[in-house]
């Protein structure tokens, strides 16, 4: 080193230019949330090399924006319109809380012989544990119809239609139109988000039309849930809470808020 560079201030380093800039770095925290699928407190300060403290008002602002939910120590993502993750980012996120929420829908199944599975992950985890029963299943799920192709006692009748590239499911008027046409015993339904406010909402309008028919067309509507989806709204509302007559959540999802749903009608479950 010269005498020259000895009297040169310290330069800041790259992690430091990168992530001085607050709108920058909660950027950098919205992306680990979507593709890590949560992000904790501690660890973003130490990754990131700020307070604790400043990790804790940018997962504040972010909640804000409706881009995470906090959850104790750290956040998880929300999907937006203008952000809706692919299916082979939900397979590895809360696997172990789907498939106990999966078990707690099939154990509700009793005398049901015709059965409704939605899109998405859960659906797919409870066709995994109907192969051997006796039963028709209608599904506009292609993930949920795989599971249960090679199955010799249930029937598989697939709904018709475009098909939803996020969730693999067919969705718009030709699917509604078949689905509008059958009665089903028990529906086994998702959603994007679900509060006492706002009821059963999802992103796209032309999903939630799918699911408002099997909800309709249904007589023992079920909603399977993860904790993540409670006390938020998306987009469009395709059913209300009274409609439903089970929710089936995991044993995250608080005890104190069972009661508030439970007093609009359904019984819920936390597997």
């Amino acid at each position: 080193m010269t005498q020259a560079d000895s009297l040169r201030p310290p330069q800041p380093s790259s992690k430091m230019l990168a992530w001085a800039d607050s709108e920058s770095r909660q950027r950098l925290i919205a992306e680990f949330a979507r593709t890590r699928g949560r992000v904790e407190v501690a660890a973003l300060a130490d990754e990131l090399d700020v307070a604790l403290e400043t990790i804790r008002r940018d997962l504040k602002v972010l909640a804000t924006r409706r881009l995470l939910k906090r959850v104790l120590g750290g956040a998880i993502p929300l999907e937006t319109e203008a952000f809706e993750s692919e299916i082979e980012y939900r397979s590895g996120v809360n696997l172990a809380q789907e498939h106990r929420i999966a078990a707690g829908a099939v154990a509700l199944l009793r005398e049901a012989e015709s059965v409704y599975l939605d899109e998405g992950m859960t659906s797919r985890l409870i066709a995994e544990r109907l192969v051997e029963k006796k039963l028709t299943v209608v599904t506009p799920s292609l993930l949920a119809a795989e599971a249960l192709a090679h199955s010799e006692t249930v029937t598989v009748l697939m709904l018709g239609g475009r098909m939803h590239g996020n969730t693999l499911a067919a969705v718009d008027h030709w699917a509604v139109d078949m689905l509008g046409s059958l009665v089903i015993d028990v529906a086994y339904l998702g959603a994007k988000g679900v509060s006492l406010e706002h009821g059963l909402t999802t992103l796209d309008p032309a999903v939630a039309a799918v699911k408002q028919t099997a909800v309709h067309m249904a007589r023992r509507p079920i909603l399977v849930a993860a904790e993540s989806a409670f006390g938020i709204a998306s987009f469009c509302r395709f059913a209300q809470i009274s409609e439903l007559e089970t929710i089936v959540t995991g044993s995250e999802f608080s005890s104190s808020d069972v009661a508030g749903y439970e007093e609009l009608g359904p019984t819920v479950i936390r597997a």
